[in-house]
């Protein structure tokens, strides 16, 4: 996994008026909502490979907003994955199965391109490659 980022748990924003805002979401909220959706993520499961598309290094990138909308960037194990038209919607049902978010948007990306290296310890020895 590269990045999970919220634009909550930035630094404090500043508004053209010269006022600092607090983020949105508090810390703790915030941390919940973290763990539940790497937790949702590890449900799906690329088909053709006994791991969940988390460990196997397909996200890419959590970006939790304020209105606590999530967007995610991932890939697929190849371009041409069977499953290239299931899988967003997989992850946005999963994703949008948790309490407090109120929306979910995937964004397949295939650069960079997924490889092997990308993969957990727990997903090399689900696979057999560890």
């Amino acid at each position: 996994m590269d990045d999970v980022s919220t634009t909550a748990e930035t630094a404090p924003a500043t508004a053209g008026n010269g006022i600092v805002s607090a983020p949105a979401i508090p810390a703790d909220e915030l941390a919940r909502l973290t763990d539940d959706i790497v937790s949702a993520l590890k449900t799906v499961y690329d088909p053709e490979i006994p791991a969940d598309i988390y460990e196997l290094g397909l996200v890419y990138r959590i970006d939790i907003e304020d209105d606590r909308s999530v967007k995610i960037d991932m890939t697929l194990t190849a371009p041409g994955c069977p499953v290239a038209g299931e899988m967003p919607g997989w992850v946005e049902n999963a994703v949008g199965a948790v309490e407090g978010v109120s929306g979910v948007e995937v964004n397949m990306t295939f650069d960079p391109p997924w490889s092997p290296d990308r993969m957990s310890e727990e997903a090399q020895v689900a696979v057999g490659w560890y």
